[in-house]
């Protein structure tokens, strides 16, 4: 008999609604849910994947422990005994901080993991907290610390009513949005132009985006130069005009003197924007009454992130678009994490402790990534000798994989919980494989803080977890009792009796505690987890509203226009642009819409057709190297090279070239038939870690230096 349950698809961001019919314990047919009040019956081709996710054999339901050398299954209290007696002789021989955690960007999407994970990893004490952030928002997170006065501020444009959207390192139309949840950017880029208005994308190649919009390429690693160009202009053409929250504003005067050497003539030959491109960009911003400028992972990832990142907030700041409708807005989440975190003391911290290799910073509380295998591979106090791995790839998703790789073999322990053998998981003594998102509640927690619009929903479980399986929040919560506090029976049983009580909360009683606290919650005759029980397809909150100066966490509520950790890193950017040389070959990635970074490739209607992971390079670059259509090349760079085929096209700017990114599953060890016939290479095995943008710590993914030369040259 046939079933419709109303559910989310929570494979990225734009957290799709859908609709799963099963028969019995199968999963018959997967659309889109026409009445949801975001998504309103639009999926992408990862949701329909959700049926391979469950059903595919090679996803484990049961712990396994590695064996001499094999993976065997074992019962849940045997695994989590294992994992609490070594990692606790592993702490008590050498102290907190020798034990690592590092969680990936699934976490994001998954209620159980970000209410009792989380908590969990930065209760064990240790400083070797890592996570995907420091190969992704890091940037936008520090701009919202710096600038407002709380990490949780990161601004979203009001898509759905603006009439100008600039568009920089993104994809939207491939990424749904992302720290933009906003289902099918096609048809809200397509209302902007239909109601007169612009879409303009700079970009390193024309995108999926770009081909419906105005385009300019622009050289990778070079988006803060061409905004401090756009912030010149505004300036000496008398068009900063910030508005309203003009005498909220600090760093007008700062912000002015440093624009005045980066005129938009001086860092055209640069950027390859040319001057009066960036000139009528700067007017049309000045000048349309509701416009928003838009950065993502392609500024976020690159030498000068962190202040491209903030130039975004400062260019919609100077032309009155902060915080307005049809601007870059703030939302009003029913659940609001943001000051709640801040009663915790948890607003947010950038450089409170460094790396102990590098002399990293941290960034609320974990550090960057890019420093995880030197962490792990240099002797000392404080080595990294166990890790805890959560909803993460790392060898593939972090840069020098095949470093990283080398070092999780050194390890004396590590535990995973992941429902794969993957190119990490392999390394794991232990895995604990969570449920999967048919088989779990959803409620939108962190995303709904980046949302194009207010709205909340509450989905139960597709299928309820076998008796054999746990979710993801059981499995933290297990090893909370073994991990947390002294190893005292009487301490023991005290902490046992406490999970006991949070296992009866779950994450609904934390959703419920949250909603009535929040915004449009029963103080107010709002909501309620009952309420949105009762409305399956969710609730429509209304459009993004005007937040500041309530909404600032700064002292005296005001806006910091020019922090000085900012205004101290421009030297860097200016002696870049000076030793510029024409000529650099370098790398980018790109996202593809049947792709979700490493861990949907074992889908066969995702992968089937065409093999996709491709270099894209231009003709010109091609006849230069020698290269033709469809031919072997080695990608090479001073960290490693891969083999991969080429595809001659000027989708990408002269010196460019652009791999995708979650490829690479042919190391051994790995369980993922269909991924591994559908292998692909790595961009991340020819990364650098030691390429980060100085200032944040991120790693500088995009515009590397990188070689290309025909395989069958090499072989001559």
């Amino acid at each position: 008999m046939t079933e419709t349950h109303y559910a989310s698809c929570t494979l990225c961001e734009a957290t799709c609604g859908i609709t799963v019919t099963t028969d019995g314990d199968r999963v018959v047919d997967i659309r889109g849910d026409e009445n949801d009040p975001m998504s309103r019956g639009y999926i992408c081709p990862k949701a329909t994947a959700l049926a391979d996710l469950h059903h595919d054999p090679d996803r484990l339901t049961r712990p396994v422990v590695k064996r001499d050398g094999r993976f065997v299954k074992v019962g849940w209290d045997e695994a989590f005994d294992l994992v609490g007696r070594r990692l606790r002789a592993i702490r008590g021989e050498h102290g907190k901080d020798a034990l690592g955690v590092y969680y990936g960007n699934p976490t994001a999407h998954n209620l159980g993991l970000l209410v009792f994970g989380v908590p969990l990893f930065r209760s064990l004490g240790t400083k070797n907290v890592y996570a995907a952030t420091s190969v992704d928002q890091l940037p936008h997170m520090l701009a919202g610390l710096l600038m407002f006065g709380h990490q949780a501020l990161l601004g979203v444009p009001d898509i759905d009513r603006t009439d100008l959207f600039v568009c920089l390192g993104a994809n939207p139309l491939v990424s749904n949005g992302s720290i933009m949840t906003a289902p099918n950017l096609r048809k809200r880029l397509r209302a902007v132009r239909e109601r007169g208005g612009r879409v303009v994308v700079v970009d390193p190649r024309r995108t999926e985006t770009a081909n419906t919009a105005e385009h300019l390429f622009i050289r990778p690693g070079t988006d803060a130069l061409m905004l401090l160009s756009v912030v010149h202009v505004l300036f000496a053409e008398g068009l900063a005009r910030p508005g309203r929250l003009a005498d909220r504003m600090t760093g007008l005067t700062e912000l002015r003197a440093v624009a005045e050497g980066f005129p938009p003539e001086k860092t055209a030959p640069v950027t390859g924007v040319a001057a009066d491109d960036v000139r009528a960009l700067a007017r049309a911003l000045a000048t349309t009454e509701r416009a928003a400028v838009y950065g993502r992972v392609g500024i976020c990832t690159q030498e000068f992130g962190g202040l491209a990142t903030w130039l975004v907030v400062v260019v919609n700041a100077l032309t009155g678009h902060l915080d307005e409708p049809g601007g870059y807005m703030f939302t009003t989440p029913a659940i609001d994490l943001a000051p709640l975190a801040r009663l915790a003391g948890h607003a947010g911290s950038f450089g409170t402790f460094r790396s102990r290799v590098r002399g990293l910073p941290e960034f609320g509380g974990e550090l960057p990534v890019v420093t995880l295998a030197e962490e792990i591979t240099t002797p000392g106090p404080g080595q990294v000798r166990a890790l805890i791995t959560a909803a993460g790839n790392p060898v593939l998703s972090t840069p020098n994989g095949r470093r990283l790789d080398e070092a999780l073999d050194q390890l004396e322990f590590m535990v995973s919980i992941d429902p794969y053998v993957n190119e990490t998981t392999r390394h794991a003594d232990v895995i604990l494989p969570p449920t999967g998102p048919l088989e779990r509640s959803h409620y939108e927690l962190l995303l709904a803080l980046v949302s194009v619009r207010n709205w909340a929903k509450y989905r139960p479980p597709v299928f309820p977890r076998g008796e054999q399986q746990r979710h993801d929040w059981e499995i933290c919560l297990e090893l909370a009792v073994r991990l947390l506090g002294p190893d005292v029976p009487l301490l023991r049983a005290a902490g046992r009796l406490g999970v006991a009580t949070l296992s009866k909360l779950g994450p609904e009683g934390i959703v419920e505690l949250g909603l009535r606290a929040g915004p449009h919650g029963l103080l107010r005759g709002g909501l309620s987890l009952r309420k949105l029980r009762k409305h399956p397809h969710g609730v429509d909150l209304g459009p993004l509203q005007r937040r500041f100066p309530e909404r600032l966490f700064t002292k005296g509520k005001k806006i910091h226009l020019a922090p000085k950790e900012y205004l101290g890193d421009l030297p860097r950017l200016r002696r870049r642009m000076e030793q510029w040389q024409p000529g650099e070959l370098v790398l980018i990635g790109r996202r593809q819409l049947r792709s979700n970074n490493s861990w949907m490739h074992n889908s066969p209607r995702l992968v089937k057709g065409k093999p996709r992971c491709i270099l894209l390079v231009h003709p010109d670059d091609a006849q230069r190297l020698g290269l033709a259509d469809g031919e072997q090349a080695v990608l090479s760079s001073a960290v490693g090279e891969v083999q991969v085929p080429v595809e001659v096209s000027d989708e990408v700017m002269p010196g460019v070239v652009s791999l995708p990114h979650g490829w690479g599953h042919d190391r051994p060890g790995v369980r993922l038939s269909v991924a591994s016939r559908h292998a692909g290479a790595s961009i991340n095995d020819v990364t650098d870690n030691k390429c980060i943008d100085e200032l944040t710590g991120t790693a500088a993914l995009s515009g590397q230096r990188v070689t290309v030369r025909a395989l069958a040259a090499t072989r001559s």
